[in-house]
């Protein structure tokens, strides 16, 4: 069985990130954002922002179960019992680089003069759309929406699969799966409610998958004598 940092793996992980990077510049060049968004929203708003479904079910639950995700790392990393064939370089390093991408999306959120959708002059707000590529230009709205922080209490986690892998191929797919559905729900959910657009959540999935890789690459090392 090959472990978690083997080059085959490693070069799959790369070529799918190269893939993702590619297909998330086509969008933006094409200008889908708007074209997918719009069916949700009309001159006065987005009606699904305050729908129990988006609100209640995706947005509050998926940060209720980030932190049950959270919670459970913490735990593997203190009781040697769960998932034991693991080792504890693996359960630090799951742990570790899914803080880490936590951290990092709302940093980089921080500094976007992006606007959300539901701030667009054409759905009830005040800004314009701007391209988030075009670095330094305003859009007239309050910003800092770009990527998805919601979306990172899903594709965060990346991590578990990278680490379960070598123990648990199964339960890595499994977890993988579960994390591209949950991703992929908030996504539409935010975008429903006009919080993000379709690109901030696949940037957010693309942003922590190439970071998790890297630091699988790394620091990730073959199995050894250490528990």
């Amino acid at each position: 069985m090959q472990d978690n940092a083997s080059a085959p793996f490693l070069k799959t992980a790369w070529i799918l990130a190269g893939l993702g990077l590619t297909a998330l510049l086509a969008w933006d060049y094409a200008g889908l954002d708007l074209a997918v968004i719009r069916p949700w929203a009309d001159a006065s708003g987005f009606p699904w922002r305050e729908h129990w479904l988006t609100r209640d079910v995706f947005h509050q639950g998926g940060r209720a179960l980030a932190g049950v995700v959270i919670a459970f790392m913490l735990v593997l990393n203190l009781w040697r019992g769960l998932l034991p064939a693991m080792t504890r370089r693996e359960r630090l390093w799951w742990l570790g680089t899914s803080v880490v991408c936590l951290l990092l999306i709302p940093l980089l959120k921080r500094q976007s003069l992006t606007s959300c959708p539901w701030d667009l002059n054409e759905f009830g707000g005040l800004a314009t759309y701007v391209s988030h590529w075009r670095f330094g230009v305003a859009d007239g709205g309050p910003g800092h929406c770009f990527p998805s922080g919601h979306a990172s209490s899903a594709f965060a986690f990346f991590a578990g699969f990278f680490a379960l892998r070598r123990a648990y191929p199964r339960a890595a797919k499994a977890f993988l799966v579960a994390l591209l559905l949950c991703g992929l729900g908030y996504g539409w959910a935010q975008m429903a409610r006009g919080a993000h657009y379709a690109s901030h959540t696949m940037w957010t999935a693309w942003i922590c998958w190439t970071l998790t890789t890297l630091s699988c690459r790394l620091l990730l090392k073959p199995r050894s004598a250490e528990a």
